[in-house]
C-alpha cells in the first residue's frame, strides 16, 4: 500500500454517544476530536521519518479552564513521560532519540512541520501533535499566551538536532520503538491505527 507524501491526509472521528438526559446537554455544541495524518519526505537537511506520519489531533481536549494539567494527566494516564511546559523553538530542529507529543495548552500558533519545505500548521488550545522521530519543527509565530505541554514515550530521550543526520542517526530514527499507547486515546487510539513497523 502506498501513500502520497505531504498531501496525504486521512481523518478519523471519535463519535460521542448522545446523553440520555437532554437537560445535561451543554448550551454550546461540543467539538469532536479529529485526527489528520501527514507524511513528509526529507526536506533539505531535515530527515523526517521514513514511514511514520505526523498525527494532528484537532480538539484533543476541551479548550476550557486551565488546560496544561489536563494534558499532563492525559499523557501520564497513557504512559508518556518526561513531561515539560514551554513553547516551541523558533528554529528548525528534530529529534533522533524520541518521538514527541505536543499538546497546545494555551493560545495559538503557526508551526512549520517537516523541515524548510514542510507544511505550516495553525494550532489552537486543545489541539495536539505527535511527531515521529526525525520530524522537523519550528515556531513561525505565536500568541503571547501560547503554551505547550510536551512529552515522550517511556525510555526515549529527546536530543536537539539542527543539522544533517548521519547514517547512524538515520538508522536510530528508523528503528526507534513505537509507543505502546496513543498519548490522547490510549492503547487503541489513532497512533495504533496509523503507526506500524514496516517489515
Amino acid at each position: 500500500m502506498s501513500f502520497e507524501r505531504i498531501s496525504a491526509v486521512s481523518r478519523s472521528i471519535r463519535i460521542t454517544p448522545p446523553r440520555l438526559d437532554p437537560s445535561l446537554e451543554p448550551t454550546m455544541p461540543t467539538r469532536e476530536l479529529t485526527v489528520e495524518t501527514i507524511f513528509f519526505e526529507p526536506s533539505d537537511w531535515v530527515p523526517n521519518h521514513p514511514h511514520l506520519p505526523v498525527l494532528v489531533y484537532r480538539n484533543a481536549i476541551p479548550a476550557e479552564g486551565e488546560m496544561a494539567p489536563k494534558f499532563e494527566a492525559k499523557f501520564r494516564e497513557n504512559r508518556w513521560q518526561g513531561l515539560w511546559r514551554n513553547g516551541v523553538f523558533d528554529y528548525q530542529h528534530y529529534h533522533t532519540g524520541a518521538h514527541e507529543v505536543l499538546g497546545i495548552a494555551g493560545g495559538r500558533a503557526r508551526l512549520l512541520i517537516g523541515g524548510p519545505d514542510g507544511a505550516e500548521l495553525s494550532l489552537i488550545a486543545g489541539d495536539c501533535l505527535v511527531l515521529p522521530a526525525g520530524t522537523g519543527h519550528r515556531r513561525i509565530e505565536a500568541s503571547r499566551d501560547f503554551l505547550v505541554v510536551g512529552g515522550y514515550p517511556p525510555g526515549q530521550q529527546a536530543d536537539i538536532q539542527t543539522g544533517p543526520a548521519s547514517e547512524m542517526q538515520l538508522a536510530t530514527i528508523a528503528e526507534l520503538p513505537l509507543p505502546a499507547s496513543d498519548p490522547i486515546e490510549g492503547a487503541h487510539g489513532a497512533l495504533s491505527r496509523f503507526w506500524s513497523r514496516r517489515s
